[in-house]
Protein backbone atom coordinates (compact mmCIF):
# COMPACT_ATOMS: atom_id res chain seq x y z
CA UNK A 1 0.00 0.00 0.00
CA UNK A 2 1.63 3.21 -0.91
CA UNK A 3 0.78 6.68 0.12
CA UNK A 4 -0.02 8.46 -2.98
CA UNK A 5 -1.36 7.70 -6.59
CA UNK A 6 1.20 9.64 -8.01
CA UNK A 7 2.91 7.44 -10.47
CA UNK A 8 6.84 8.63 -9.96
CA UNK A 9 9.82 7.31 -11.70
CA UNK A 10 13.46 8.27 -10.54
CA UNK A 11 16.79 8.35 -13.26
CA UNK A 12 19.82 8.91 -11.54
CA UNK A 13 24.13 8.21 -11.23
CA UNK A 14 25.41 9.65 -7.60
CA UNK A 15 25.09 9.65 -3.72
CA UNK A 16 22.05 12.36 -4.50
CA UNK A 17 20.07 10.24 -6.66
CA UNK A 18 20.08 7.46 -4.26
CA UNK A 19 19.31 9.41 -0.83
CA UNK A 20 16.15 10.83 -3.05
CA UNK A 21 14.77 6.90 -4.27
CA UNK A 22 15.36 5.86 -0.28
CA UNK A 23 12.89 8.93 0.59
CA UNK A 24 10.17 8.29 -1.66
CA UNK A 25 10.38 4.81 -0.52
CA UNK A 26 10.96 5.99 2.90
CA UNK A 27 7.16 7.96 2.35
CA UNK A 28 5.34 5.32 0.69
CA UNK A 29 5.47 7.07 -2.84
CA UNK A 30 4.65 4.76 -5.55
CA UNK A 31 7.89 4.73 -7.39
CA UNK A 32 7.42 2.38 -10.67
CA UNK A 33 10.40 2.75 -12.02
CA UNK A 34 14.10 3.38 -11.73
CA UNK A 35 16.59 4.42 -14.23
CA UNK A 36 20.22 4.08 -13.21
CA UNK A 37 23.19 5.40 -15.13
CA UNK A 38 25.18 2.57 -16.16
CA UNK A 39 28.68 4.70 -17.52
CA UNK A 40 31.57 2.83 -19.56
CA UNK A 41 34.04 4.17 -16.46
CA UNK A 42 32.15 4.98 -13.14
CA UNK A 43 35.54 6.25 -11.87
CA UNK A 44 34.81 9.56 -14.52
CA UNK A 45 31.31 10.34 -12.59
CA UNK A 46 32.28 11.87 -9.08
CA UNK A 47 30.07 10.24 -6.61
CA UNK A 48 28.52 7.54 -8.80
CA UNK A 49 26.42 5.43 -6.73
CA UNK A 50 24.25 2.71 -8.02
CA UNK A 51 20.81 2.57 -7.65
CA UNK A 52 19.11 -0.96 -8.19
CA UNK A 53 19.57 -2.85 -4.96
CA UNK A 54 17.48 -0.43 -3.27
CA UNK A 55 15.14 -0.66 -6.12
CA UNK A 56 15.57 -4.46 -6.35
CA UNK A 57 14.93 -4.49 -1.88
CA UNK A 58 11.71 -2.28 -2.99
CA UNK A 59 10.72 -4.56 -6.07
CA UNK A 60 10.75 -1.55 -8.71
CA UNK A 61 11.70 -2.37 -11.61
CA UNK A 62 15.10 -0.61 -12.94
CA UNK A 63 16.91 0.07 -16.24
CA UNK A 64 20.32 0.89 -16.70
CA UNK A 65 21.22 3.83 -19.54
CA UNK A 66 24.05 5.83 -20.56
CA UNK A 67 22.50 8.41 -22.62
CA UNK A 68 18.86 9.42 -20.57
CA UNK A 69 17.25 10.85 -24.37
CA UNK A 70 17.81 8.02 -26.01
CA UNK A 71 14.28 6.38 -27.92
CA UNK A 72 14.47 3.27 -26.33
CA UNK A 73 14.79 5.08 -22.67
CA UNK A 74 12.11 7.35 -23.67
CA UNK A 75 9.83 4.70 -24.53
CA UNK A 76 10.53 2.76 -21.53
CA UNK A 77 9.35 6.01 -19.41
CA UNK A 78 6.19 5.96 -21.44
CA UNK A 79 5.26 2.59 -20.56
CA UNK A 80 5.79 3.89 -17.14
CA UNK A 81 3.41 6.35 -17.42
CA UNK A 82 4.35 8.72 -14.70
CA UNK A 83 2.62 11.52 -13.68
CA UNK A 84 6.12 12.77 -11.94
CA UNK A 85 9.92 11.94 -13.36
CA UNK A 86 12.53 13.24 -10.88
CA UNK A 87 15.82 13.30 -12.46
CA UNK A 88 18.45 13.75 -9.91
CA UNK A 89 22.41 13.79 -9.75
CA UNK A 90 22.30 13.86 -13.51
CA UNK A 91 24.87 16.02 -15.55
CA UNK A 92 22.51 15.11 -18.84
CA UNK A 93 20.11 17.62 -20.02
CA UNK A 94 16.71 15.84 -20.14
CA UNK A 95 15.52 17.01 -23.26
CA UNK A 96 11.64 18.33 -24.86
CA UNK A 97 10.76 15.20 -25.52
CA UNK A 98 10.89 13.31 -22.64
CA UNK A 99 10.37 16.81 -20.23
CA UNK A 100 6.70 15.76 -22.16
CA UNK A 101 6.25 12.57 -20.77
CA UNK A 102 5.47 12.90 -17.21
CA UNK A 103 1.17 13.78 -16.85
CA UNK A 104 2.33 16.73 -14.21
CA UNK A 105 6.27 17.67 -14.24
CA UNK A 106 9.72 16.10 -14.32
CA UNK A 107 11.44 17.40 -10.89
CA UNK A 108 15.31 18.71 -11.16
CA UNK A 109 17.55 19.01 -8.33
CA UNK A 110 20.43 21.53 -7.46
CA UNK A 111 22.95 22.16 -4.51
CA UNK A 112 22.77 25.61 -4.89
CA UNK A 113 20.21 28.65 -3.55
CA UNK A 114 18.38 28.89 -6.77
CA UNK A 115 18.06 31.36 -8.64
CA UNK A 116 22.05 31.99 -7.73
CA UNK A 117 24.45 29.33 -8.91
CA UNK A 118 22.76 28.04 -11.61
CA UNK A 119 24.69 25.90 -14.34
CA UNK A 120 27.87 23.20 -13.81
CA UNK A 121 29.78 21.86 -11.07
CA UNK A 122 28.11 23.68 -7.79
CA UNK A 123 29.55 21.72 -4.89
CA UNK A 124 33.65 22.60 -6.49
CA UNK A 125 32.04 26.48 -7.10
CA UNK A 126 30.57 26.56 -3.55
CA UNK A 127 33.59 25.20 -1.96
CA UNK A 128 35.72 27.80 -4.10
CA UNK A 129 33.00 30.59 -2.92
CA UNK A 130 32.61 29.40 0.53
CA UNK A 131 29.07 30.41 -0.19
CA UNK A 132 25.73 28.94 1.71
CA UNK A 133 24.28 26.25 -0.36
CA UNK A 134 20.92 24.54 -0.65
CA UNK A 135 18.75 21.41 -1.39
CA UNK A 136 16.67 22.59 -4.04
CA UNK A 137 14.35 20.80 -5.91
CA UNK A 138 12.48 22.42 -8.77
CA UNK A 139 10.01 21.83 -11.90
CA UNK A 140 12.38 21.36 -14.72
CA UNK A 141 11.86 23.39 -17.91
CA UNK A 142 13.97 23.81 -20.65
CA UNK A 143 16.42 25.81 -19.30
CA UNK A 144 19.18 25.52 -17.14
CA UNK A 145 18.00 25.23 -13.41
CA UNK A 146 15.55 27.89 -14.02
CA UNK A 147 12.45 26.40 -13.57
CA UNK A 148 9.82 27.01 -10.03
CA UNK A 149 10.82 25.68 -6.76
CA UNK A 150 9.40 23.58 -4.97
CA UNK A 151 11.31 23.01 -1.60
CA UNK A 152 14.95 24.37 -0.27
CA UNK A 153 16.39 23.24 2.46
CA UNK A 154 19.99 25.50 3.04
CA UNK A 155 23.12 24.11 4.50
CA UNK A 156 26.06 25.98 5.58
CA UNK A 157 29.65 26.01 3.71
CA UNK A 158 32.43 26.29 5.95
CA UNK A 159 35.94 28.35 4.30
CA UNK A 160 38.07 25.66 5.19
CA UNK A 161 35.50 22.79 4.07
CA UNK A 162 36.67 20.60 1.30
CA UNK A 163 34.27 18.87 -1.60
CA UNK A 164 34.17 15.56 0.69
CA UNK A 165 32.51 17.70 3.14
CA UNK A 166 30.40 20.13 1.17
CA UNK A 167 28.88 16.94 -0.26
CA UNK A 168 28.43 15.49 3.07
CA UNK A 169 26.38 18.97 4.60
CA UNK A 170 24.42 18.51 0.82
CA UNK A 171 23.17 14.58 1.58
CA UNK A 172 22.04 15.89 5.26
CA UNK A 173 20.06 18.75 3.69
CA UNK A 174 18.32 16.73 1.04
CA UNK A 175 17.22 14.11 4.07
CA UNK A 176 16.01 17.07 5.72
CA UNK A 177 14.17 18.77 2.06
CA UNK A 178 12.68 15.76 1.39
CA UNK A 179 11.62 14.28 4.64
CA UNK A 180 9.47 18.35 5.10
CA UNK A 181 8.00 18.34 1.34
CA UNK A 182 7.00 14.70 0.08
CA UNK A 183 4.56 14.23 3.02
CA UNK A 184 3.01 17.61 1.64
CA UNK A 185 3.44 16.15 -2.08
CA UNK A 186 2.09 13.05 -1.39
CA UNK A 187 -1.06 14.16 -0.09
CA UNK A 188 -2.09 16.32 -2.83
CA UNK A 189 -0.05 19.79 -2.56
CA UNK A 190 1.41 21.57 -5.38
CA UNK A 191 2.69 24.62 -5.12
CA UNK A 192 5.96 25.66 -7.18
CA UNK A 193 7.64 29.07 -6.45
CA UNK A 194 8.49 30.83 -9.94
CA UNK A 195 12.88 31.76 -9.33
CA UNK A 196 13.45 35.63 -9.85
CA UNK A 197 15.42 35.70 -12.94
CA UNK A 198 16.73 39.12 -12.57
CA UNK A 199 18.75 37.19 -9.32
CA UNK A 200 20.18 34.65 -10.89
CA UNK A 201 23.88 34.05 -11.87
CA UNK A 202 25.39 31.13 -13.57
CA UNK A 203 28.29 28.90 -12.91
CA UNK A 204 29.99 27.22 -15.97
CA UNK A 205 31.83 24.15 -16.62
CA UNK A 206 34.48 22.25 -14.72
CA UNK A 207 36.40 19.32 -16.04
CA UNK A 208 39.44 17.32 -14.80
CA UNK A 209 42.28 19.09 -16.27
CA UNK A 210 40.85 22.20 -14.43
CA UNK A 211 42.41 20.91 -10.79
CA UNK A 212 45.75 21.79 -12.37
CA UNK A 213 48.44 23.95 -9.69
CA UNK A 214 49.82 26.76 -10.55
CA UNK A 215 52.57 27.44 -7.79
CA UNK A 216 52.74 30.54 -8.75
CA UNK A 217 49.19 31.70 -7.46
CA UNK A 218 48.99 32.51 -3.84
CA UNK A 219 48.62 29.64 -0.75
CA UNK A 220 45.08 30.72 -0.07
CA UNK A 221 43.87 30.48 -4.02
CA UNK A 222 45.98 26.84 -4.40
CA UNK A 223 44.13 25.83 -0.62
CA UNK A 224 40.97 26.52 -2.33
CA UNK A 225 41.82 24.76 -5.66
CA UNK A 226 42.81 21.70 -3.28
CA UNK A 227 39.31 21.57 -1.29
CA UNK A 228 37.29 21.85 -4.38
CA UNK A 229 39.05 19.26 -6.32
CA UNK A 230 39.07 16.84 -3.42
CA UNK A 231 37.15 13.70 -3.32
CA UNK A 232 34.37 12.86 -4.65
CA UNK A 233 35.94 14.83 -7.61
CA UNK A 234 39.15 13.78 -9.67
CA UNK A 235 41.52 15.79 -7.37
CA UNK A 236 44.26 18.52 -7.81
CA UNK A 237 47.12 17.48 -9.23
CA UNK A 238 50.81 18.79 -10.35
CA UNK A 239 53.77 17.20 -12.01
CA UNK A 240 56.92 15.75 -10.39
CA UNK A 241 59.23 13.37 -12.32
CA UNK A 242 57.23 13.33 -15.65
CA UNK A 243 54.34 12.01 -13.44
CA UNK A 244 51.18 13.25 -12.59
CA UNK A 245 50.92 13.71 -8.71
CA UNK A 246 47.77 14.56 -7.39
CA UNK A 247 47.02 16.68 -4.32
CA UNK A 248 44.04 15.48 -1.89
CA UNK A 249 44.31 17.83 1.12
CA UNK A 250 46.37 20.48 1.96
CA UNK A 251 46.79 23.30 5.66
CA UNK A 252 47.48 26.89 5.34
CA UNK A 253 50.67 28.12 7.06
CA UNK A 254 51.30 31.60 8.40
CA UNK A 255 53.51 30.75 10.81
CA UNK A 256 56.66 29.11 9.48
CA UNK A 257 59.34 31.56 9.16
CA UNK A 258 60.75 30.26 5.65
CA UNK A 259 60.75 31.36 2.15
CA UNK A 260 61.78 29.45 -0.97
CA UNK A 261 61.67 29.17 -4.91
CA UNK A 262 57.94 28.80 -6.01
CA UNK A 263 57.17 25.06 -6.38
CA UNK A 264 60.04 23.52 -4.40
CA UNK A 265 59.35 21.79 -0.88
CA UNK A 266 60.58 23.66 1.56
CA UNK A 267 60.45 20.89 4.84
CA UNK A 268 58.81 17.58 5.27
CA UNK A 269 56.89 16.44 8.35
CA UNK A 270 56.35 12.93 9.11
CA UNK A 271 52.50 14.30 10.37
CA UNK A 272 52.18 17.20 8.18
CA UNK A 273 53.86 16.05 4.63
CA UNK A 274 55.31 18.32 2.87
CA UNK A 275 55.72 22.30 2.99
CA UNK A 276 55.86 23.85 -0.60
CA UNK A 277 56.04 27.74 -1.63
CA UNK A 278 53.66 29.23 -3.17
CA UNK A 279 53.35 31.93 -5.58
CA UNK A 280 52.69 34.14 -2.09
CA UNK A 281 52.57 32.09 1.18
CA UNK A 282 53.92 28.32 2.11
CA UNK A 283 51.43 25.32 1.77
CA UNK A 284 51.61 21.83 4.02
CA UNK A 285 50.94 19.32 1.64
CA UNK A 286 49.21 16.75 3.54
CA UNK A 287 47.81 13.80 1.14
CA UNK A 288 49.81 13.30 -1.75
CA UNK A 289 49.55 10.32 -4.46
CA UNK A 290 50.52 9.54 -8.23
CA UNK A 291 47.64 8.86 -10.46
CA UNK A 292 47.77 4.97 -9.75
CA UNK A 293 47.64 5.34 -6.07
CA UNK A 294 50.89 4.74 -4.48
CA UNK A 295 52.57 7.05 -2.58
CA UNK A 296 55.53 9.40 -3.74
CA UNK A 297 58.87 10.42 -1.76
CA UNK A 298 59.49 13.40 -1.94
CA UNK A 299 62.37 15.85 -0.16
CA UNK A 300 63.50 18.71 0.23
CA UNK A 301 64.36 21.02 -2.36
CA UNK A 302 62.60 18.98 -5.16
CA UNK A 303 60.67 21.02 -7.15
CA UNK A 304 57.38 20.44 -8.05
CA UNK A 305 55.82 21.70 -12.06
CA UNK A 306 57.20 22.25 -14.90
CA UNK A 307 59.87 25.44 -15.62
CA UNK A 308 58.43 25.76 -18.92
CA UNK A 309 61.23 27.64 -20.39
CA UNK A 310 63.76 24.92 -19.19
CA UNK A 311 61.25 22.26 -20.61
CA UNK A 312 61.01 24.18 -23.84
CA UNK A 313 64.69 24.12 -24.44
CA UNK A 314 65.51 20.66 -23.61
CA UNK A 315 63.31 20.01 -26.04
CA UNK A 316 64.66 21.82 -28.78
CA UNK A 317 68.05 20.48 -27.85
CA UNK A 318 66.36 16.83 -28.27
CA UNK A 319 64.55 17.76 -31.81
CA UNK A 320 68.52 19.36 -32.83
CA UNK A 321 69.71 15.84 -32.05
CA UNK A 322 67.13 14.13 -33.59
CA UNK A 323 67.68 15.77 -36.88
CA UNK A 324 71.11 15.52 -37.26
CA UNK A 325 70.59 11.73 -36.56
CA UNK A 326 67.97 12.17 -39.33
CA UNK A 327 70.51 13.47 -42.08
CA UNK A 328 73.52 11.78 -41.11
Amino acid sequence: MTASGLRIVLAGSVGSSRLTLQALLRHRANVVGVLELLPDDSTKVSGYARLHDVAAEASVPCVGFQKLNEPNIVEQVREWQPDLLFAVGLSQLVKAELLSVPKLACIGFHPTRLPRGRGRAPVAWLVLDATPGAATFFVMDEGADSGPILVQEPFDVRPTDDAEQVTAALEQAIVRALDHWLPSLLSGEWNPQPQDDAAATYHGKRAPEDGWIDWSRSAREIDALIRAASRPHPGAFTFFKDRRLLVWRAELDTSTPFRGVIGRVLLTDPQRGFLVQTGDGVLWLNEVAWSGGDSPKLAVGQRLGYVVEDEISQLKSRIAELEKLIKG
